[in-house]
């Protein structure tokens, strides 16, 4: 199991929070999400590619920064 480490911009309540991890859940091959709004990340673990992640950060209408 992998771990992904993705910066993303524009979350800035707990709403956006639990939009994210939701959105990032869905995604096949993801075990866990723990998104932290202070560092404006989102861990994830599991086997998804970074792409499939990234892509369902952007629906769900955030920006993910490389």
């Amino acid at each position: 199991m992998s771990q992904t480490i993705l910066k993303v911009e524009g979350m800035t309540c707990n709403h956006c929070k639990m939009r994210t991890e939701k959105a990032l859940q869905a995604v096949s091959g993801v075990e866990s999400v723990k998104v932290d709004l202070d560092a404006k990340e989102a861990v994830v673990s599991g086997n998804a590619d970074r792409a499939s992640l990234v892509k369902a950060v952007q629906d769900a209408g955030y920006t993910v920064v490389e």
